[in-house]
């Protein structure tokens, strides 16, 4: 068992990215039970040391990384700059594509209430999201979804982890958003006023 440990390690760190849990039974030849308690007892001894990488599940497959302490150091050497900052307007449209994906721009658009070109350019460009083909409709729409980068970043293994938002929250986040949008509306008649 430890030598398939060891080949894993190997496997994992000479891949860089992420590697499918089928992949690794093949090279191993072992069944998914089998890998589940191999990776499981690898988990335990990166967390039980003192050790500067942790072994990350991202969608049914393992990664080998830096642990996110150490990320300072890291970027000493590589000079590597830090990540950028997710704005609100990203972090808004960001939550709107998880838990909707796949989804169109024009159905973020529409939870929004306003254009949403920037942001998700910006989060195209972060390989936080990605298309994911196009719909099935007129003028064929992108579809957009997540990335194993926003799983790798926001540390959830899976999509399904993420928190479920209660049904009285959505409530009260829908009355918000309508007051938004009233707001901006008599706003934008008030200009038109005072242009006359």
């Amino acid at each position: 068992m430890k030598q398939k440990q060891a080949m894993i390690e190997g496997i994992l760190f000479s891949m860089g990215g992420s590697v499918s849990k089928k992949q690794l039974m093949t090279a191993l030849d072992v069944d998914e039970d089998v890998l589940a308690y191999l990776i499981d007892q690898l988990k335990r001894e990166y967390k039980r040391k003192e050790r500067g990488i942790q072994l990350l599940e991202l969608d049914g497959a393992y990664q080998m990384c830096t642990k996110p302490e150490y990320y300072e150091q890291l970027i000493k050497i590589v000079k590597h700059p830090k990540k950028p900052k997710l704005t609100d307007v990203m972090m808004e449209t960001l939550s709107i594509i998880a838990y909707k994906q796949p989804v169109t721009k024009q159905e973020i658009e529409a939870i929004r209430g306003v254009k949403c070109d920037h942001p998700v350019n910006k989060l195209l460009e972060y390989n936080l999201i990605c298309e994911a083909g196009r719909m099935d409709a007129v003028g064929r729409p992108i579809l957009f979804k997540t990335t194993e980068e926003f799983l790798r970043c926001f540390g959830v293994a899976s999509i399904k982890d993420l928190p479920v938002v209660q049904e009285d929250k959505v409530e009260d986040f829908k009355m918000e958003a309508q007051e938004e949008v009233k707001f901006a509306l008599d706003d934008a008649e008030t200009e038109k006023m005072e242009e006359k």
